[in-house]
C-alpha cells in the first residue's frame, strides 16, 4: 500500500490490523475487521481481560507513551497492513494528552515507517460558539491545552501520511452520557439549550474506520459525525416525549468542560461523499434501543 496515493485494500488475503487502544471503541473496531478476514492484532496498556464479546486472534500490551515499548511491540508482531490509534488518555489532563496521543503518534510512525496510521482524534477542535457549520476545511484552533495537543498529534500523523479522524461524542450500547444523564434526572438544560449536540454511534464510527482501511480514502482530516445534529434543547424535547419524562431544569453554561465550551454543527458531507454509510444517522432514531441496555442509578 502506498499512504501518499491513498489507503487501499491490502492484495493479501488475511491483512492485518494493529488497533492500539482496545477500549469501547477499539473492540468495535476489531470485531469490524475480523469479520472481514482480516488478522487482528489488539494493543492495551495492561493485560486486563477485556471480556469475550470480540474473539481476537492476538491481543498484546504496550505503552503508547513509551518509545521502546512500541519498538518491542513492533519486533514481535508481523508487519500490519493498517494502523489505528484510538487509545485513550484515561480521563487524564495535559500530560496524558501529551503522552498518549502525541507521543503515541510519534512513536507508531517511527516504529512502523510507511504502514498507514489512522488517528481517532475529536471535534472539540473546532472553537466556533456561533452555531455554525463545520467542514474539515474550518478553522480549528482550540484555546484548551488538551485541544491544542490533539492538533499537534493531528499534523504529526499528517506529515507522516496518515488520516485524522474527527470524532463527535460517542455513543451506543451500554453507553451515553446525554441518555444517561437524561433518564437519570441528572442533566441540565444550558440557558437556553441552543447548543447543538453532535455525535456518532460507536458502529458507524468503527465503520467508518474499516472503510477507510479498504478503500481509497485519502490521507487527511476526516470528520466522523451523524447526520442529523440538534440543538439541546430540540434533543431534550424529543427524549421527554419519547420516554414520558419532564424536561430537565435549566442552569448555566459549563465553563470548566475539559475540551472547553463549543457550539457548532459537524458536517459529515465529506466522508458521506467518499462512500461511508451510516446505519444510525439519527441519535434519536437510536435512542430507543442504547436506553435499553444502559444501567442507570
Amino acid at each position: 500500500m502506498d499512504a501518499a496515493q491513498g489507503i487501499l485494500k491490502p492484495e493479501s488475503s488475511n491483512p492485518h490490523l494493529l488497533v492500539c487502544g482496545h477500549g469501547y471503541l477499539g473492540r468495535a473496531v476489531s470485531r469490524e475487521f475480523l469479520a472481514a478476514g482480516w488478522h487482528v492484532t489488539a494493543v492495551s496498556r495492561s493485560d486486563a481481560d477485556h471480556g469475550s464479546a470480540t474473539p481476537l486472534l492476538d491481543e498484546r500490551s504496550a505503552d503508547l507513551a513509551s518509545a521502546e515499548s512500541v519498538a518491542e511491540l513492533a519486533g514481535s508482531i508481523a508487519p500490519p497492513d493498517f494502523i489505528v490509534h484510538c487509545a485513550s488518555s484515561g480521563r487524564g489532563g495535559a500530560d496524558s494528552y501529551r503522552a498518549v496521543y502525541l507521543g503515541g503518534c510519534r512513536h507508531l510512525l517511527a516504529s512502523f515507517p510507511g504502514v498507514p496510521l489512522l488517528f481517532t482524534s475529536s471535534t472539540s477542535v473546532y472553537p466556533q460558539t456561533d452555531g455554525s457549520e463545520v467542514t474539515e476545511d474550518s478553522p480549528a484552533e482550540p484555546d484548551r491545552e488538551t485541544g491544542k495537543l490533539l492538533r499537534e498529534a493531528e499534523q504529526t500523523v499528517l506529515d507522516g501520511r496518515g488520516i485524522v479522524f474527527r470524532l463527535s461524542g460517542i455513543y451506543g450500547p451500554e453507553r451515553s452520557v446525554i441518555l444517561k444523564k437524561f433518564l437519570s434526572g441528572e442533566a441540565t438544560l444550558e440557558e437556553d439549550g441552543r447548543r447543538i449536540l453532535n455525535q456518532i454511534h460507536r458502529d458507524d464510527a468503527a465503520a467508518a474506520i474499516f472503510h477507510a482501511a479498504t478503500q481509497s480514502v485519502p490521507s487527511g482530516i476526516w470528520n466522523v459525525s451523524d447526520s442529523n445534529p440538534r440543538s439541546q434543547l430540540a434533543t431534550f424535547k424529543a427524549l421527554a416525549k419519547r420516554f414520558n419524562r419532564p424536561m430537565p431544569p435549566s442552569a448555566p453554561r459549563d465553563p470548566n468542560r475539559k475540551r472547553g465550551w463549543t457550539h457548532k454543527r459537524v458536517s459529515n458531507a465529506k466522508l458521506v461523499s467518499a462512500g461511508w454509510h451510516l446505519q444510525h444517522p439519527d441519535f434519536l432514531e437510536a435512542a430507543g434501543s442504547v436506553a435499553d441496555t444502559l444501567k442507570i442509578g
